[in-house]
């Protein structure tokens, strides 16, 4: 893997771990180099700004949930795989309570071409004609999430109401 690759990851990865800690409006440049080990200078290199830099992190994490459910060797594992990376995502926890008016425009679908993404990834994993109710219910953990029971077993029901 090249440097410039290796140092993008490592930046990525250090702003979800500043943003778990504070949220994405508290988080600033410097944090998120020392996090990642870089130079803020580095930072700059590969974003023009920290919502650049946000939205690439987003990207990255929407891709990530949807490599977790193609990895997965049934529907209900892949609903109960993305589930449990949603309820459990300790940024995303954070943003719910520091940035709601973010987290409320991201989880309103529109126009953004990331929700062409998403619902590519939705319709190959889990169907076309399943997509929107998959979705709404990955959405709703953002807000409310679930327990590793709760995950497994509505995983389980709605697996079955898919076929």
């Amino acid at each position: 893997m090249a440097t410039q690759q290796r140092s993008r990851i490592a930046i990525l990865a250090g702003a979800k771990k500043v943003i778990a800690e504070v949220g994405a409006y508290e988080s600033n440049m410097l944090d998120i180099a020392a996090r990642a080990q870089v130079s803020r200078a580095t930072v700059y290199n590969h974003f023009a700004d920290k919502e650049e830099m946000i939205a690439t992190l987003l990207e990255s994490e929407v891709v990530r949930l949807i490599d977790l459910g193609k990895a997965a060797a049934t529907p209900q594992a892949a609903l109960f795989a993305i589930s449990r990376a949603i309820s459990t995502d300790q940024a995303l926890a954070k943003m719910v309570v520091t940035d709601s008016a973010d987290v409320l425009k991201f989880v309103t679908v529109g126009d953004h071409p990331l929700w062409k993404v998403i619902g590519a990834g939705i319709t190959e994993i889990f169907g076309a004609r399943n997509g929107s109710l998959v979705l709404r219910w990955f959405l709703g953990q953002v807000a409310s999430p679930l327990t590793e029971s709760e995950s497994r077993s509505q995983a389980e029901q709605l697996s079955k109401a898919l076929v």
